[in-house]
């Protein structure tokens, strides 16, 4: 930690590699130890990759343990009001959002008012979904230096996630997610009616990926290491108690 000199260093993890190697106690007491401004826990494992539910104690419990410097909790955070939940149930110090914000970029605002002790809360119309996401593509060919083709590409993959909930029409979603230049992208989200309301729930809830557990891929006899380095550490403990105080 101390090669990064004076910027802040954190810490984001899982809670280990299935439910029988559970690591992220370990993980942020050596973070800790090692000068971390701050740990952030995914409250799953890696092998349940995005399926079913953050575990939010497991948070809590890292809380607990980790006193000395902030913990973050991340998982499963689709509103401002989820994440105002989350601090409350496991007593973290802040939270990071990942999917929540996926073609939802005035999600922080919503966050910010929250934490703020606020009710304001981001209802855009169609129009300025459709400016945000137009936004999103040049800020997309900057960052990747002025290529238009690549970045038109890149955010092709965020057209279901902005228009959630939105009627817009599968084939002009369709020709959306295949164009290939700010010009054809104008032209697509001018046949939308800018004035169409918020859709309200539709548009609300989980989004990017969720699927099915996956089975990790570990280096091979990585687990097995792992077990006779305990071992070997927990003789070596023993050893010590044998011959100290000499």
């Amino acid at each position: 930690m101390q090669a990064a000199g004076p910027l802040p260093l954190t810490v984001k993890m899982r809670k280990g590699i299935d439910a029988d190697h559970l690591t992220y106690l370990e993980a942020g007491r050596i973070a800790e130890g090692a000068g971390a401004a701050a740990v952030a826990l995914h409250a799953r494992t890696a092998a349940d990759f995005y399926s079913g539910h953050a575990d939010w104690d497991a948070i809590a419990t890292l809380k607990q343990t980790v006193t000395s410097i902030p913990v973050l909790g991340n998982g499963d955070i689709w509103s401002a009001a989820d994440a105002v939940r989350m601090v409350e149930q496991t007593g973290c110090d802040g939270v990071v959002v990942g999917r929540g914000c996926l073609g939802r970029p005035w999600l922080f605002g919503d966050l910010a008012a929250a934490f703020s002790g606020g009710d304001t809360k981001a209802e855009p119309t169609l129009g300025e979904v459709a400016f945000a996401f137009r936004r999103h593509a040049e800020l997309l060919i900057d960052f990747f230096d002025g290529d238009e083709t690549r970045a038109c590409r890149d955010i092709r993959k965020h057209v279901a996630w902005y228009f959630k909930g939105y009627a817009v029409g599968g084939e002009l979603r369709a020709a959306l997610a295949q164009s290939s230049s700010l010009a054809e992208i104008d032209e697509l989200l001018g046949r939308l009616d800018p004035d169409q309301p918020y859709p309200g729930a539709d548009a609300e809830g989980q989004r990017g990926r969720a699927g099915t557990p996956k089975q990790p891929a570990l280096p091979e006899h990585w687990l097995e290491s792992r077990e006779l380095h305990d071992t070997h550490r927990t003789q070596l403990t023993e050893g010590e108690g044998d011959t100290s105080g000499g």
